[in-house]
Order: C-alpha cells, then sequence, then structure tokens
C-alpha cells in the first residue's frame, strides 16, 4: 500500500499533469501521444568535485537542439541515474526541460526498485516537466520478477501516473528481459504507450510490433547499430547515443527509413556501425582518444569515446574522480570525421 505522502505527491501530480493541453495520457484526438522519432539519450555532465555541472548540460542541449529530434531522453543509462541522489535527478530534469525547445518531447527515467518509490519518483519528474516516464524494469531481485511481478509493479505505475509511461528494458546492464507477452500484456493499458528496447534482437522488435499492432503502441530501437532493422520490422524510431556526436546522420537515416530509400539507408547504416560500436563499448584498459575528439580527465577504466549507455557502467562517484563524455573539461565536441 501506497504511504499517506506518496498519495498526497499522486493527487498533486495528477491535478496538475491533467490540467495540462499538450501532455497527459491522450492526445486531443484521443489517441496516446505518439512518441515517434529520433531522440538522444542526454549525459549528465559533473564538475571536479563531482556534483553535477548544470552550465555544461544546458550547453550541451542547446547544440543538441539544432537537431530535428522529437525530443530528448535523460536519466536513462546514458544519464547514469544509478548515481544521483533523488534530487539530483528531479533538477537535471527540470533544467532540460527549461533548456530544451519547448517543441521537443522530453522523457525522464523515473524507474526505482520498488513500486511506491517508482510512483513518487515519476510524479515528482512530472511535476517538473517530463512529458513521458521512461521506467526501467527493477532489477535487483531479478529473480523474483517474473511477469506477473512485472505486469502488476507497471500496472500500478502507469494507474499512478499523470503523464505517460515507456516500457524500458536494458538487459546489459539489468541482467533482466521485458517478456513479449508481458509487453504485450502491458500495451493494452491506456497509459502505456511504447518501450525502448536496447536488447538488440530484431525479431524480438517485430514480433513486439505485430502482436500489439492493434494497441496504439510504439516500439523504439535501443541503439543506432539495429535503427535500420528496428524501422524495417515496423519500429517507430530510436533512443541513440550515436546522436549525441552524429545527430545528423542518425536523423538522416531516420528519414531514409520513413521514405522507403532503403538502399540509401542501408549503405547509411553501414557507416554508422563502426562509430556506434565505438560509442558502446567501455575497454577494459585506457586507450587514447580520437584526434578530433578532445581530451579530458578520465576513470581508467573508461574509453574516451565510449558513451555510458548500453554497457554496464564502471563509473562510480567516489574517490576516483569519473567524468563522462560530455564533462566539466569539454562540452559538446564536434562530431568526428564522417
Amino acid at each position: 500500500m501506497l504511504g499517506p505522502r506518496v498519495l498526497s505527491s499522486v493527487r498533486q501530480g495528477l491535478s496538475r499533469g491533467l490540467s495540462r493541453n499538450v501532455r497527459g495520457r491522450t492526445s486531443g484526438e484521443g489517441r496516446k501521444v505518439d512518441i515517434a522519432g529520433i531522440y538522444p539519450p542526454v549525459t549528465t555532465p559533473f564538475t571536479a568535485t563531482s556534483e553535477v555541472d548544470y552550465g555544461k548540460l544546458e550547453e550541451n542541449l542547446r547544440k543538441l537542439g539544432t537537431f530535428p529530434f522529437r525530443g530528448f531522453v535523460v536519466q536513462g543509462s546514458n544519464g547514469e541515474f544509478p548515481f544521483l541522489t533523488s534530487n539530483e535527478r528531479l533538477e537535471v530534469v527540470s533544467r532540460v526541460r527549461q533548456a530544451m525547445p519547448k517543441d521537443k518531447l522530453l522523457l525522464a527515467g523515473s524507474g526505482c526498485e520498488s513500486t511506491q518509490a517508482t510512483v513518487e519518483m515519476t510524479v515528482s519528474m512530472a511535476q517538473v516537466g517530463a512529458d513521458a516516464a521512461m521506467v526501467v524494469t527493477p532489477c535487483y531481485y531479478r529473480g523474483r520478477m517474473n511477469s506477473a511481478a512485472l505486469i502488476h509493479h507497471y500496472t500500478k505505475v502507469a494507474d499512478l501516473s499523470p503523464i505517460p509511461v515507456v516500457l524500458y528494458t536494458v538487459p546489459a546492464n539489468t541482467g533482466l528481459d521485458l517478456p513479449v507477452d508481458t509487453v504485450v500484456t502491458l500495451s493494452q493499458h491506456p497509459n502505456i504507450i511504447g518501450i525502448k528496447d536496447s536488447g538488440g534482437d530484431v525479431s524480438r522488435i517485430g514480433l513486439m510490433v505485430h502482436k500489439t499492432r492493434r494497441q496504439d503502441f510504439q516500439v523504439l530501437a535501443g541503439s543506432a547499430g539495429f535503427l535500420l532493422a528496428s524501422y524495417a520490422m515496423g519500429g517507430m524510431g530510436g533512443v541513440c547515443a550515436l546522436a549525441n556526436v552524429l545527430g545528423a546522420q542518425v536523423c538522416q537515416l531516420e528519414r531514409l527509413c520513413l521514405t522507403g530509400q532503403w538502399e540509401d539507408a542501408q549503405k547509411l547504416q553501414h557507416r554508422l556501425l563502426e562509430p556506434n560500436t565505438a560509442m558502446n563499448t567501455v575497454q577494459a584498459q585506457h586507450v587514447h582518444p580520437l584526434p578530433s575528439l578532445p581530451q579530458q580527465q578520465l576513470h581508467p577504466s573508461q574509453d574516451p569515446n565510449t558513451e555510458m549507455v548500453e554497457t554496464q557502467s564502471t563509473s562510480i562517484r567516489t574517490e576516483t574522480l569519473h567524468v563522462p563524455l560530455y564533462s566539466h573539461t569539454c562540452s559538446l565536441p564536434a562530431p568526428p570525421p564522417f
């Protein structure tokens, strides 16, 4: 049972969320919010003292705002949300909402290990400007996270959320995947609008698209590495780390897929594979950065050309300073030659 403090927060969030015209459970025509498109998963910069660098965050958003993205994702794997306090998580969402273009969607990662904490975080993120909540699978007790438990968790969150909910499965980080049949069941909830799938199994993406085809439910690829394949299977977009540095090219791939230019899309997808792999691979030993990327202070185990996304992050806010790619020592870099 939810405690009085959470219920009070839920009531306030519902009141605020339902009073907004452009956000909420459905659009003016009765359809769920359309999340189709490309989203960069925004990184969280830190200062030399391991505080969130909001100035660099806002600077990066101004640069990312020049690309035709559908919106931004914050507090995903790329944003290193497990290493932030609850207050920091909410402040990041608030600052991003204020800095980003008004016509873009803001998807905020609100997942926590308990249902109650997730509900409270989701309501709080709605209050500071999130358009939709991206809820990762709870995984600490993964052995108990069967379909019934996951359906109960997501249903309760969606029931109490004043904003739409996007399911988020990233098995490389959680060791847990949302079963397809669980996704199909949850897709019938009026406040669950889609899923970000970072597993990379294209046949699974196709199966989800096929089995939810009668629902107003959208599937987003969790990496640029299988973006074309996802579109070919009926996916509607992607949350792609590569879009942080090759935003124009990732958006171009989207356009080619949407206009049926599959041969050109295939060529571009092939060219994006190596840089995408470089973004998603954390090296065991330090390697030198590409000449086109600025030198920066790093955790010894982090490749400077690696995005903290879709992999197990080794970054920890301890005595050993970790600085993500877009850190206090450099703002968003110019894209490498392509």
